[in-house]
């Protein structure tokens, strides 16, 4: 399965906003704060930075004139 730079970037940002989210929703104690979802939360926002700078540069490497 080959994704297009565009959806690298939309994934990674997801990715990134899931990392925001849920630490904040464990800070209000909307979610329970356990040891499992502190390393989720963590990798969804390390591997959303990654895709997105790797869909990032493969836009730029498809539009350079």
């Amino acid at each position: 399965m080959h994704l297009s730079p565009v959806q690298l970037i939309l994934i990674g940002f997801i990715l990134v906003m899931l990392g925001m989210i849920l630490p904040f929703l464990m800070l209000v104690h909307v979610i329970e704060s356990t040891l499992f979802m502190n390393f989720f939360s963590y990798t969804a926002s390390v591997i959303g930075l990654f895709l997105g700078i790797i869909g990032a540069a493969y836009y730029a490497r498809d539009h350079k004139k």
